[in-house]
């Protein structure tokens, strides 16, 4: 096991003793899984309606899943599914993009943004934020104990501290060491490289057939002091439609916000396309609007039935899919 994982794994299972996890719940987050196996979406067959399943993008989606299964065995619903599956990734300290260790801006900053929905249309989100290690969670508070969808900046972090959330540092060593050569140079170029998993989106489908979505994330690195990406904004990194699907979306975030993409996916299921045609079709959008040589954008979807669609503009990009039994660590189709 990688020195990453592993640490990964111990900040985890803090995390899932907050959540009530036991031992034996425990052992099934750190069951081995194959991180290299990769399969076509249409090899997992399409569960049924009540079939829960749930898809994550990236390889920290296998936990992030995993996670999400546990909270659902444990009595939860879909909107819970998500919040466990971002409190893993936002704990790790090893990342470099969501949460606790991911890359600051240009001045030293690390903020964040997260936003969540459920099938009914409502929706929270923050963006923004600076010393808040589970902004998804505080999202999930906007939407649910406030009139509003959106809090920034400050006023999200005093909604926070009113809420009795705890602060802390979220620069790490590592990240720091990362900025502070990027500072010899000060070259900022706001390309996504294909390895670059900057963000986390997660779609669940429960077994009442309740849909959710989540995203969060650090923003891509050494962006200008009050950059927000398209992971808060409802519509753009995310978009869920309980009678249809909902999708997510990853990369370059001003490519995803000009096009509304996560929106246009769901939208494009509510008019006949299937999960697949649909993430095609908004990459599609964007590859015939702007040049795409250094530009990576992603989508991922999960439909009502179960089904799931994933595509991008260039290869690299995957995705975790769990259902029933199964978790499989999947390749995009891209281009």
């Amino acid at each position: 096991m990688s020195k990453s994982r592993r640490i990964f794994l111990q900040e985890a299972a803090l995390v899932a003793g907050a959540l009530g996890l036991g031992p034996a719940a425990w052992a099934r987050f750190t069951r081995s899984a194959n991180p290299s196996a990769k399969v076509h979406p249409f090899d997992i067959p399409t569960p049924e309606a009540t079939t829960p399943a749930m898809v994550s993008t990236w390889n920290h989606g296998m936990l992030a899943n995993d996670a999400g299964f546990e909270a659902l065995r444990s009595g939860g619903n879909a909107l819970d599914m998500i919040e466990a599956g971002a409190l893993l990734v936002e704990s790790d300290a090893e990342g470099l993009s969501v949460g606790v260790g991911g890359l600051p801006d240009r001045d030293g900053h690390v903020t964040l943004d997260a936003c969540i929905m459920d099938h009914t249309g409502n929706a929270g989100s923050v963006c923004f934020v600076q010393g808040i290690e589970h902004p998804l969670s505080l999202a999930r508070h906007v939407m649910e104990n406030t009139p509003h969808v959106m809090l920034s900046g400050a006023g999200a972090e005093q909604y926070a501290r009113e809420l009795g959330i705890p602060t802390r540092e979220l620069l790490t060593p590592k990240a720091e060491k990362a900025w502070n050569k990027w500072r010899e140079e000060s070259n900022y170029a706001p390309v996504i490289n294909r390895e670059n998993h900057d963000t986390i989106g997660l779609l669940a489908l429960d077994d009442q057939g309740r849909l959710a979505g989540g995203c969060t994330t650090s923003g891509v690195a050494y962006k200008m002091h009050g950059r927000v990406g398209d992971s808060p904004i409802i519509g753009a990194g995310l978009y869920v439609d309980g009678e249809f699907g909902g999708a997510t979306a990853t990369g370059l975030g001003e490519a995803v916000m000009r096009t509304v993409g996560s929106f246009l996916v769901v939208e494009l299921m509510r008019n006949g396309a299937s999960p697949q045609e649909a993430c095609e079709e908004a990459v599609h959008r964007i590859m015939k609007r702007m040049p795409t040589d250094d530009l990576q954008v992603g989508y991922l979807d999960l439909g009502k039935n179960g089904g799931v669609g994933a595509h991008a503009i260039h290869g690299g990009f995957n995705y975790a899919h769990h259902h029933g039994t199964q978790s499989a660590l999947i390749d995009a189709t891209h281009g």
